[in-house]
């Protein structure tokens, strides 16, 4: 399977922005506009108290919807988290999984990376699993036999059954709202080191279906270099996809690019 034949998706992150009188406009001007396209998916991540009416809103469209976090059981006394298996019958279809804001400001190990994972999985949403890992280290020959160690954590036990329902999201530590992107080149390197660890762990077939996004800084004026990589197969936008206008025009560049 070449990157052509994975099907890219767009995904904005919202995090923790946007009022609730600012949702519906957002969706009103991006939703209609989606359906013109089919070369790309599209989803959006947002606060947990907006995923119901939006999943409501877009229920109609090509549109998903995605939550930012899930827990890792599916009930119990966890004050303040969000049980995966509510998620799933709101009607919710991917769920971010470790992203480098959650492992940095909230403590989030591989280990619980890895129970989430299986939770989503378990009712039936899909994972995008988050890498910050640094990969600057992996050189030459030596990249060919790489098994990354927050992929490997956070895949363990899982079978090539399940991960035809995980994308993987790597977005560099030092480029989160940095406003500095990494290169093309050094996001395309990274992606390729993340598809090789996938054939090292489980196969080479599964390795080539795995959807791989670049997150960190990604903007109108950057995504086409991005997307025009081989192994890479999306992006994970945060700043920029807070302006529909320009959400809508990611989404373009991704239809032209792939």
């Amino acid at each position: 399977m070449t990157g052509a034949m994975r099907r890219p998706l767009v995904l904005a992150n919202w995090k923790m922005n946007m009022l609730p009188a600012q949702v519906q406009p957002y969706l009103d001007q991006v939703i209609p506009e989606v359906e013109k396209d089919t070369a790309a998916d599209v989803a959006i991540a947002a606060q947990d108290l907006y995923l119901a009416e939006m999943v409501r809103q877009s229920s109609q469209s090509r549109l998903m919807i995605a939550a930012e976090n899930a827990h890792w059981t599916d009930d119990g006394a966890y004050t303040g988290e969000t049980s995966p298996k509510a998620l799933a019958q709101v009607g919710v279809h991917y769920v971010l999984i470790g992203h480098f804001e959650r492992r940095k400001l909230f403590n989030e190990t591989d280990e619980r990376v890895n129970w989430k994972t299986k939770a989503a999985l378990r009712n039936g949403l899909k994972p995008i699993v988050d890498l910050d890992e640094d990969l600057t280290a992996y050189e030459g020959d030596d990249a060919s036999q790489v098994v990354l160690k927050q992929l490997a954590e956070a895949l363990d036990g899982l079978t090539e059954t399940d991960l035809k329902d995980v994308t993987i999201a790597y977005e560099p530590t030092w480029a989160i709202g940095s406003g500095e992107a990494a290169s093309a080149a050094q996001a395309e390197k990274s992606a390729a080191l993340i598809r090789t660890s996938l054939a090292n762990l489980y196969s080479r077939e599964l390795a080539d279906r795995t959807r791989i996004l670049y997150g960190g800084s990604v903007t109108t004026e950057n995504a086409a270099d991005f997307l025009s990589q081989k192994d890479i197969d999306g992006i994970l936008v945060g700043k920029a996809a807070l302006d529909p206008e320009k959400f809508l025009e990611l989404i373009d560049i991704a239809q032209e690019t792939r």
